[in-house]
């Protein structure tokens, strides 16, 4: 029995399906690797990522320093007298963010985002009551604004205006979508929205609240200085009345 179990011959295998397995079996050996040196690099990154992120005490101090004073200043234009706060000649403000970063205070910040002015180079239309202007006045180095023009409200619904749809950007190309949201208010139409944000009417926040904030272009280098003065020092921030288009049409 033993003797015929050692005459028996190994099955057949051809040069073809070994040469096969031998290719399969490298390249399973080569992704193995592949795969370890990922896993290894992608831990080394983000360790190094994790050290570049690690702030010297002389960065951080600075920090602080800017954000309390920051604070201070946004406290000291809050209690300026009503004669020195400008006063406003249009019911429509289109207001700008043009600056703010790590030497904002936190209490600067959220100002900002209750005018939803989260980004830089992002645009509202706002209605100029007596909170906003209190409000503009507590951020004025981060923001400037004026009176757009009908010209300039139509251009920037047309190319910057979107809807917010269950929490995404729509544009505005489909008028079915302004009327499905907003044609309870007798707004059915682009046209509408434009009327009813030009002449600050009766649904202008609703309008507001729909379409959200505008992002701007980038200005072109010496358009905007980086100065936190007031405009009508030679800075950048602050009220710019009707020359407040000018700006409109460069960054729109």
């Amino acid at each position: 029995m033993m003797a015929e179990e050692e005459g028996q011959s190994l099955p057949y295998v051809s040069e073809i399906v070994l040469k096969k397995r031998k290719i399969r079996d490298e390249l399973a050996i080569t992704r193995r690797t592949q795969l370890e040196l990922g896993k290894y690099g992608a831990k080394k990154s983000k360790k190094q990522s994790d050290v570049s992120d690690i702030k010297r005490p002389e960065q951080l101090i600075k920090e602080f320093r800017d954000k309390e004073l920051d604070l201070i200043r946004t406290k000291q234009r809050a209690k300026r007298p009503k004669s020195m706060i400008p006063t406003i000649k249009s019911k429509l403000l289109f207001i700008i963010r043009i600056q703010g970063k790590n030497d904002m205070h936190p209490k600067t910040r959220k100002i900002l985002y209750n005018l939803r002015l989260r980004k830089v180079f992002s645009g509202v239309f706002v209605k100029a009551t007596e909170g906003v202007i209190d409000m503009l006045q507590k951020v004025a180095p981060y923001v400037t604004y004026g009176y757009p023009n009908l010209k300039n409200v139509k251009e920037l619904v047309y190319k910057k205006g979107y809807a917010r749809i269950d929490k995404k950007a729509v544009p505005l190309t489909d008028n079915n979508i302004i009327e499905q949201t907003l044609g309870k208010y007798g707004i059915i139409c682009i046209e509408d929205i434009i009327h009813e944000i030009a002449n600050v009417g009766q649904h202008f926040k609703e309008v507001v609240l729909f379409m959200g904030p505008l992002m701007l272009s980038k200005p072109e280098d010496g358009l905007l200085r980086g100065k936190k003065q007031p405009y009508r020092e030679g800075g950048d921030a602050g009220n710019r009345e009707d020359e407040i288009n000018d700006l409109i049409s460069k960054m729109n």
